[in-house]
């Protein structure tokens, strides 16, 4: 399992769009800044846009802004949207691609470790980010909800 560029620059950029949330639409230009390609982002954009992520307005003062707060957007938000749930083994996310998916001792291992990393990337915002919240602090925090 490797996170693609797709997924690296939509957080780069949606972290951007939070640094200025609350000044307006930011454009493409100014989000390009982070150092993506003014194409490719605006691809990551319309995608982030149609998963309710990003709004856009057009025109000379238009350009793009957070759909929701940052608190609201999560990282497993941005990257289920440009990615899909993240897997850590194929036969996870399709058990068409493994002849041996339902006897394979392995598989709920997969399955689990799988879970447990959407699931950590379900729990981090945007506004995370933005405290720089130390994320001992929140491994500390997850522990101490976990009944095992």
């Amino acid at each position: 399992m490797k996170l693609s560029t797709k997924g690296k620059y939509g957080l780069y950029a949606m972290y951007y769009l939070a640094q200025h949330a609350g000044e307006g639409c930011q454009s493409l230009r100014n989000v390009a800044e982070i150092g993506v390609p003014e194409d490719y982002l605006e691809q990551l954009l319309g995608t982030l846009r149609r998963a309710g992520l990003v709004t856009t307005v057009r025109g000379a003062q238009g350009g793009y802004a957070l759909a929701k707060a940052p608190q609201e957007i999560t990282v497993g938000d941005i990257i289920d949207a440009l990615e899909g749930p993240l897997s850590i083994s194929d036969c996870v996310g399709d058990e068409s691609r493994c002849h041996k998916a339902g006897q394979c001792p392995s598989r709920r291992v997969w399955e689990y470790l799988s879970r447990s990393i959407n699931g950590l990337l379900q729990s981090i915002s945007l506004q995370d980010m933005l405290n720089e919240t130390s994320f001992d602090d929140m491994e500390r925090t997850l522990t101490a909800d976990d009944p095992t």
